[in-house]
């Protein structure tokens, strides 16, 4: 009588341990590698940027050059350093003092007449209000966020995107819109850049809401559909707790 025996299972060869154990390392290195370095490139940049505001004589290397002199004497050998943060640290300082300045009636006053004189001037005019409004929506304190996480129908029927929900439509666009139907504007991102897309207006009842949050949806879309917020199961949506 003869028993079947299960085959022993393969061995992976030294080569392919040894490339399992660096796609596992990369993996753990390249998010804290990149974010490392886009923190470094950003401080980098915002201490060129505000430097040349800064005298020379207040810098960190002349201050240090300054030290080293009154401790080694004259003759001291110059000292060149390269100090990063510093520039955050004036600027952030500086951006609270001057948003200070301006709630106040001083500040605002003077700002109204500053953007008086802006408004008489074509081309400039239209930079510093396109801007303006770009920053009053980035950087505003309100509830400005997506509401939803949704699903529509795109570009044509049968097609789904993810899509988010902002507010219901209003003004002339609801107007024109003709129906007893609500109206919803939606963003459509693109993938994977989602900071671009499409402003869309539907009826409520063509949008199907997801239970996933607005940051998993965008973790999705930006992914290009490898990160489900769900990774065990992306059938369904994760547990609210």
């Amino acid at each position: 009588m003869t028993t079947n025996t299960p085959p022993e299972p393969h061995r992976r060869g030294l080569i392919a341990r040894i490339r399992g154990n660096f796609l596992a390392g990369l993996i753990i290195i390249a998010p804290i590698g990149l974010t490392l370095w886009l923190i470094w490139t950003v401080v980098g940049w915002i201490d060129s940027w505000v430097w040349p505001f800064v005298p020379r004589g207040y810098q960190p290397e002349e201050l240090v050059n300054w030290v080293n002199q009154m401790i080694r004497g004259p003759e001291a050998e110059r000292i060149s350093v390269n100090v990063r943060g510093i520039g955050v640290f004036v600027f952030l300082t500086f951006t609270v003092f001057v948003g200070w300045l301006g709630k106040g009636l001083i500040g605002r006053s003077f700002l109204r007449w500053g953007e008086g004189i802006v408004e008489r001037m074509p081309v400039v005019r239209s930079i510093y209000s396109g801007v303006k409004q770009i920053a009053e929506t980035v950087f505003s304190q309100r509830d400005t966020s997506f509401d939803k996480a949704c699903l529509i129908e795109y570009p044509r029927k049968g097609i789904w995107a993810i899509a988010f929900i902002s507010i219901n439509a209003k003004g002339e666009i609801r107007t024109k819109i003709h129906g007893d139907k609500e109206i919803v504007t939606v963003f459509l991102p693109t993938t994977p850049n989602p900071t671009s897309g499409f402003l869309l207006f539907l009826p409520r009842d063509e949008v199907i809401e997801l239970d996933m949050t607005v940051e998993d949806a965008a973790k999705l879309v930006i992914s290009a559909g490898l990160v489900y917020p769900n990774g065990k199961d992306p059938t369904t949506p994760p547990a609210v707790l």
